[in-house]
């Protein structure tokens, strides 16, 4: 759980930013958070964190565009062939999440925050590790479920009760080099609290 702090607020400070700028997205989070309250101000059962399936769309977007980790680091353990390069047993590949969740050739208009990539009919035919934000194989993260768990809970307690609105904008992001996807400066967010407020 310690581990995870630090990428779960990055993941959750980009998150929040990509609803910001798209207020559509919000409202169909809102949506489908009174189809599944109502007028109830009761805390969130596993329940009801499984039913909130575009919400979860709304995350793994937001952490395809800025995966919290951008790059890992792997030793080959047995000689490899990348693109026709013969690469020895030993040595350290550099994977760049970050600029491989922004391939076109996988993702149409990558750079757009597009949460309907990952309803099940558009993951059909996906290449398995064209999205790792939690990396992939026997190396993966084992909190990520309970990243996305937390992530869910976080955002749609927010969602209910704010309406988010940008004031840093993703064109103003300027990342620092470090092992976490980081801003170098705030990243600011007007909170709006709802008309219908659900508390």
């Amino acid at each position: 759980m310690f581990q995870g702090h630090d990428t779960t607020s990055a993941g959750l400070t980009f998150c929040f930013l990509m609803l910001a700028e798209h207020s559509d997205v919000q409202d169909r989070i809102f949506d489908e958070l009174e189809s599944i309250y109502g007028d109830s101000s009761r805390r969130p059962t596993m329940e009801d964190l499984s039913k909130m399936q575009y919400l979860e769309c709304c995350i793994k977007e937001s952490l395809r565009l800025y995966p919290p980790v951008p790059f890992i680091s792997r030793r080959l353990t047995e000689p490899v062939k990348l693109s026709n390069f013969d690469v020895p047993k030993g040595s350290m590949c550099h994977i760049h999440i970050y600029d491989l969740h922004r391939q076109e050739s996988v993702y149409k208009n990558a750079s757009q925050y597009d949460p309907d990539r990952f309803s099940p009919e558009n993951c059909i035919g996906r290449p398995h590790y064209a999205y790792i934000p939690f990396s992939a194989g026997p190396r993966n993260c084992i909190g990520q479920k309970f990243a996305m768990m937390e992530l869910k809970s976080i955002v749609s307690a927010v969602l209910r009760r704010f309406k988010l609105v940008p004031v840093t904008r993703s064109t103003d992001l300027k990342f620092n080099a470090d092992f976490i996807l980081r801003n170098s400066g705030p990243i600011h967010i007007r909170f709006l609290k709802r008309d219908q407020s659900m508390n």
